[in-house]
């Protein structure tokens, strides 16, 4: 099953490079250890990213104007400022509204979700986005990639390391 979510996202990635005159699509899926409510309740708190993905150094949860918005701070002190768009009981949606990275109209989901094994999850992280002005495409993409990869990985990290503490 892993294999052929690889290929479909590595195909997704394909064709959102092909076509130019549409919004980039990034998908990047993982397996952890756990229940969906175990694995959420690491990473569900929308300021949680703090906790499981390296790049980010500090984040800090606010309301304005009815919304909800986090600011992360990163390792090399870039400020990201983040919108909170929607929540489900395992997943959330957002919008990044100032930032330093290569991208505009950028919005994305975190999801987990049961896995067709026992005592697993999925993680996806997708975000549909336009290079910035004067970027590259594929430099966007790379990026985004970039920081899925290592989300994702530090999720299963926080997974692996509360599902063997039970």
């Amino acid at each position: 099953m892993r294999i052929v979510k690889t290929g479909f996202a590595a195909l997704a990635a394909t064709v959102a490079l092909s076509a130019a005159a549409h919004a980039v699509e990034v998908k990047k899926r993982g397996e952890a250890p756990g229940t969906p409510e175990s694995v959420w309740a690491i990473v569900g708190d929308f300021c949680a990213i703090k906790d499981w993905h390296p790049a980010v150094a500090e984040c800090e949860r606010f309301e304005e104007g009815g919304d909800t918005y986090r600011t992360l701070t990163l390792g090399d002190g870039g400020k990201i400022k983040e919108k909170l768009t929607k929540t489900g009981d395992t997943s959330y949606s957002y919008e990044i509204i100032e930032s330093p990275l290569p991208v505009k109209n950028y919005s994305a989901t975190l999801e987990i979700d049961e896995d067709d094994e026992e005592n697993a999850v999925e993680i996806e992280w997708e975000a549909e986005f336009d290079p910035a002005d004067g970027v590259e495409e594929a430099k966007a993409v790379e990026v985004i990639t970039g920081i899925f990869k290592d989300g994702v990985t530090g999720i299963r990290k926080k997974a692996k390391a509360a599902d063997e503490a039970q």
